[in-house]
């Protein structure tokens, strides 16, 4: 198996533990507690604004950093494991 492909998976299996470590107790909360109900009303309700404003801002900032940190984190990671 190149080296690829091995890369691949584990990054693939990585990202599907985390996905799922965090998306499924989430959704298990959520379903039994009323949330959803909530949910419900503030999407029924919501302003329409224009733009992303402050927070759409920061957010895709804040995304970027975590993507990256992820990024640096594989580099790192894979860097250190040729120098064996």
């Amino acid at each position: 198996m190149s080296a690829v492909v091995k890369w691949w998976s584990r990054a693939a299996a990585a990202v599907t533990g985390v996905i799922l470590t965090l998306v499924v107790p989430v959704h298990a909360w959520a379903a039994g507690n009323g949330v959803a109900d909530v949910a419900v009303e503030a999407a029924k309700y919501r302003r329409r604004r224009t733009g992303f404003g402050f927070f759409g801002i920061f957010g895709s900032l804040c995304c970027l950093f975590v993507i990256a940190a992820i990024v640096l984190t594989v580099v790192l990671v894979t860097r250190s494991r040729r120098r064996k």
